[in-house]
């Protein structure tokens, strides 16, 4: 089969011939229908402190049709998506088919598909999954959205874990797939206002199609009086979803007292903040990690009830010939948000 191969830092992904995957007892193979572009592949394929190794098929957010199966809940031609969290190689989560401790993604020893070189990923043709991770794309969920609900989860997760009362004030900082994922579901939440800074047009055009009742440009505007002149007020919440240096303190310079902070942006260098102006707030600062299972659960029912409207989303749909050149791209995104890629293109 076909599939897009890294080949170390600096080169650009090589589209290779690689053996089709096997697959065992409790497994199933997907023929990909589309495979998103992660922001965490572009961390694991550049200088910092994780990189994948030489070899490694990029690719955790995928819908796709079932060809094969060893498990009896699965029969070809089943559309499905998958959490990308699979078990480590201690013998009893491997009997399990997930983490014995119940940890899901926090374990230190789990293989995220796609970013473990054991457990390929959907940058290809083909794609195999434990029948324990695998989710039935309900009737009415395209394969375009089956493929975006793991980032939506990540979004869902982390206004799960910030607990917004109905009507909060919400400020959210980038309005990239998660950062737009998270006003979906902070709207869905009750929350009263939904405010995005975002600096670049493209992306504040969709957070409005995403569920922003308002949009900031920070290059034009001071955010903190910005957000004051919509909500009335400094916001109940923040959501950093960018993850660069510096932004977590201002986002502590940016809320109220007793509010929240939720970073969900993945800041991969030393960063600094000043205790003291989060203490004198007495803020709470809520680090968030991926996704629950059951946040995937949550996204594919909201998509299938037409609760939340996942496609604006997307914004270039790729086939091998192009994608090495969009991935490069996103490394300096123009107003992309979610590429996906189209395997059979």
């Amino acid at each position: 089969m076909k599939a897009a191969v890294f080949r170390g830092l600096g080169n650009p992904l090589a589209i290779e011939t690689v053996v089709d995957p096997e697959i065992r007892d409790g497994e199933v193979l997907l023929k990909v229908a589309y495979c998103g572009i992660c922001g965490s592949d572009l961390h694991a394929t550049a200088e910092g402190v994780f990189v994948v190794p030489d070899g490694t098929v990029l690719g955790h957010e995928f819908s796709g049709e079932v060809v094969k199966s060893a498990d009896a809940a699965w029969k070809k031609g089943d559309r499905l998506t998958s959490v990308p969290v699979n078990a480590c190689a201690d013998e009893i989560c491997q009997r399990l088919g997930a983490c014995k401790n119940d940890l899901g993604i926090l374990c230190p020893n789990n293989r995220i598909t796609g970013l473990a070189v054991d457990v390929p990923g959907a940058y290809a043709e083909y794609v195999k999954v434990g029948a324990r991770q695998a989710l039935r794309l309900p009737d009415g969920v395209s394969y375009e959205e089956g493929a975006l609900v793991e980032p939506l989860a990540v979004g869902l997760h982390a206004v799960r874990k910030a607990k917004l009362g109905v009507g909060a004030r919400v400020l959210i900082i980038g309005a990239g797939p998660i950062g737009l994922s998270v006003a979906a579901f902070a709207r869905l939440a009750g929350a009263r206002e939904v405010v995005v800074s975002e600096m670049n047009a493209t992306r504040r055009e969709k957070s409005m199609a995403m569920g922003a009742t308002a949009v900031i440009d920070p290059a034009s505007a001071d955010t903190a009086e910005a957000f004051v002149r919509i909500a009335g007020c400094p916001p109940d919440a923040i959501f950093e979803c960018v993850g660069v240096r510096g932004l977590i303190q201002q986002c502590i310079d940016l809320s109220r007292p007793r509010g929240q902070i939720v970073v969900v942006g993945v800041c991969m260098m030393e960063d600094t903040v000043v205790p003291i102006s989060a203490i004198l707030k007495e803020l709470d600062i809520q680090f968030v990690l991926g996704y629950l299972s059951e946040d995937f659960d949550i996204v594919l029912d909201a998509i299938a009830k037409k609760a939340i409207n996942a496609m604006p989303l997307v914004s270039d749909i790729v086939g091998f010939d192009e994608l090495p050149a969009a991935f490069e791209a996103l490394r300096r995104p123009k107003g992309q948000i979610k590429v996906l890629i189209r395997p059979g293109v």
